[in-house]
């Protein structure tokens, strides 16, 4: 079984895409919220490597609408709008998971998904578009790996107690007051041990236009996430800046924070 559809990142790659935020930080140019979002300017950002060459930008950033028939419409063409290849932090960070079932938040086409399946781990990736999921049983299917799948709203899906080595979310962009939600059930829903994988976007994506929500509302900081995963221990967490790589929907810089946290042995 082939394990990634095209090369997957070499171990040098991936050892920087971990280890930046650890050096020291990088001076940018203060950057300018947009005009009532109430506050002046964006902190320094950090730089982190990973996900590939810059390649000059296809799309821009858009309003991300959180309707059903929004991303239906969007994954109606057969190719696969973020690629078929794993998100390159979750690549990274995947032998974290230990042995169990793996849960996908807000996968659409599947990619995350079809990855921990090949690594056998038993899959079920849940999002609210139909036509998503089914080019994610396809793509499950080419593979030679099995995969479930559930269409629904976060807003309305109840995660499992206790159920899950891992639960992955990659640029699953929510309203602040369904995110809060979401992460709390997140949390209960780590078996001890379990690890939680996210990358998305911060703020200071608006000033990139590569891909992700226009909204500042629909972006997340490490500071919300921090309070909004209490009880789990943070093994990496970082604001940084990378080369975000994935089919036409997201290529270029990108403004991202990373968490990978482990739920403590013993927690409730």
């Amino acid at each position: 079984v082939q394990l990634f559809p095209s090369a997957p990142p070499a171990p040098r790659d991936a050892a920087r895409l971990l280890n930046a935020c650890a050096g020291r930080p990088r001076r940018d140019p203060r950057v300018t919220r947009p005009r009532g979002s109430g506050r002046g300017v964006f902190p320094r950002r950090e730089t982190c490597a990973g996900g590939g060459n810059r390649v000059p930008v296809l799309i821009a950033a858009m309003n991300i609408s959180t309707e059903a028939s929004f991303w239906d419409h969007r994954y109606a063409s057969q190719n696969y709008v973020y690629g078929t290849a794993p998100n390159a932090f979750v690549a990274a960070m995947a032998a974290q998971i230990p042995a169990g079932p793996v849960l996908c938040l807000a996968e659409g086409e599947g990619r995350n998904a079809v990855f921990f399946a090949q690594l056998g781990h038993p899959v079920t990736t849940v999002d609210q578009s139909s036509v998503g999921l089914g080019k994610a049983a396809r793509l499950a299917a080419e593979r030679g790996v099995p995969l479930t799948t559930v269409v629904a709203d976060l807003a309305d899906y109840a995660i499992e107690p206790h159920a899950w080595a891992g639960i992955v979310a990659t640029f699953a962009h929510l309203p602040p007051k369904l995110r809060r939600t979401v992460h709390a059930r997140v949390v209960a829903g780590l078996r001890p041990g379990g690890r939680f994988i996210l990358e998305a976007y911060t703020p200071a994506q608006l000033a990139h236009g590569t891909g992700g929500p226009k909204d500042v509302e629909l972006l997340m900081t490490l500071a919300a996430l921090r309070a909004e995963l209490a009880g789990l221990e943070f093994l990496h967490a970082c604001e940084c800046e990378r080369e975000v790589i994935e089919g036409t929907g997201h290529t270029g810089r990108g403004a991202v924070v990373q968490v990978c946290a482990r739920k403590p042995d013993g927690a409730d």
